[in-house]
């Protein structure tokens, strides 16, 4: 007799997403995921930090928090309160950090404080899909924002605020990413985040500060972060060190009052975040952090700089997309006519893969004719031939663009 294997089907919890798909490695050329570039990961300074900090201190693994207690390595908090002092004028103390693992953890402990079904929130229209889809799983309204060159406009938020208050909804808060959008790759003026934060505090609702992608502005030079400039202690802010050191490496922080970290702490039932990785970071961070992010800089705007030009060469005036100050995206608009969904499903069976738009965005009409590419982790001749192998399935599936390569093609050639 055959055995026949257990039928899971019937006793699955409502509401789960649907099944992910079988990893089978990623296609030739892959322009999706927050994927950094491999040849900067810092792999000799972070062994050397490996070394000394275990030599130094491994024997405190045998103890939940290594001794620091909840919050996480304290070296590490440190650390970082210099870093967001510096870079974007926070001022804080180490018992103000969570450590967690990854900004994604940041983003579900948040919303397990602030978020229930039913509950409202405003978000930036183009935006992180990891957001999009927290809030959609739990079963939270979204308000769309549109964004200009400026980040979220805050005449736009002035105009919901005041609708959902006429009809009687103080939404939870205001979520957006005003450091390098995901995925515009704008960066909110300074004057505009001041309307921003004085919106929240006359509508008392709270801003959720999403810093992942600050550490990447090509020139260095930022605003100030949403959270140094509040008056009222009305920002929660996350960041990461996953673009500006290592995605895998899986750690995040949260900067609140003790009041939010304290209801946090009661719902991240992790046993603590990966304690060797934090270790690690705090080690090579105090050391090394200041010289290995310019060189990262430097060597992504190169990757920009190559896919913008093999767009321009490929694509022409069909391909739409303003140079971002920073990161690791290029969002691109194409003609009406093409449908990014579609063109995800062809291009992914020709080897390439790419985000459509519409999962990156709360308004699927505006979203449905642009595209995500991430430049940061294919080579610069990966970039290259990546575009141009788009640039021909685009053609072939929907005419566009007429010329590839400054070659005039018919549509059905």
């Amino acid at each position: 007799m055959t055995a026949t294997s257990f039928d899971y089907t019937p006793l699955l919890a409502e509401g789960l997403p649907p099944a992910a798909a079988k990893w089978n490695g990623f296609p030739k050329y892959n322009f999706v995921g927050g994927n950094n570039d491999a040849d900067q990961v810092p792999v000799a300074k972070l062994l050397e930090a490996s070394t000394a900090v275990l030599t130094r201190e491994g024997a405190t693994l045998a103890t939940y928090g290594l001794n620091s207690g909840p919050l996480g390595y304290r070296p590490l908090r440190e650390f970082l309160v210099g870093k967001l002092k510096r870079d974007a004028g926070i001022t804080c103390t180490a018992d103000e950090i969570l450590i967690t693992s990854g900004s994604l953890q940041g983003l579900d402990l948040v919303n397990g404080i602030l978020l229930s079904p039913g509950d409202t929130v405003l978000i930036e229209q183009e935006c992180y899909q990891g957001s999009i889809t927290r809030l959609t799983r739990r079963g939270v309204k979204i308000v769309g924002i549109p964004l200009d060159h400026d980040g979220m406009r805050t005449d736009a938020v002035a105009a919901a605020l005041a609708d959902l208050k006429a009809k009687g909804i103080r939404p939870k808060y205001i979520y957006t990413i005003p450091t390098v959008q995901n995925p515009t790759g704008t960066i909110m003026s300074e004057q505009r985040r001041a309307e921003l934060l004085k919106l929240a505090d006359d509508y008392g609702v709270p801003i959720f500060e999403d810093d992942c992608y600050a550490d990447l502005i090509w020139n260095g030079q930022r605003p100030p972060a949403l959270y140094a400039m509040s008056k009222t202690n009305n920002v929660i802010h996350i960041g990461s060190f996953s673009k500006s050191v290592a995605p895998a490496l899986r750690v995040g922080y949260i900067v609140a009052p003790w009041n939010v970290l304290s209801r946090i702490l009661s719902i991240k039932t992790d046993a603590g975040s990966g304690a060797l990785e934090q270790m690690v970071l705090a080690e090579f961070s105090a050391a090394h952090f200041n010289d290995h992010v310019p060189k990262l800089r430097r060597d992504l705007r190169v990757k920009l700089e190559a896919m913008m030009e093999a767009l321009a060469e490929q694509f022409g005036t069909a391909a739409e997309f303003d140079d971002p100050r920073g990161g690791i995206f290029l969002w691109v608009k194409l003609p009406d006519n093409v449908d990014t969904l579609k063109l995800y499903q062809a291009a992914l069976a020709a080897g390439i893969a790419i985000n459509p738009g519409t999962e990156w965005s709360v308004n699927a009409a505006h979203s449905r004719s642009r595209l995500r590419l991430c430049f940061a982790s294919p080579s610069v001749q990966e970039i290259r031939d990546g575009v141009a192998a788009l640039a021909e399935v685009c053609r072939r599936e929907f005419g566009v663009p007429s010329r590839s390569a400054n070659v005039e093609r018919a549509a059905g050639a």
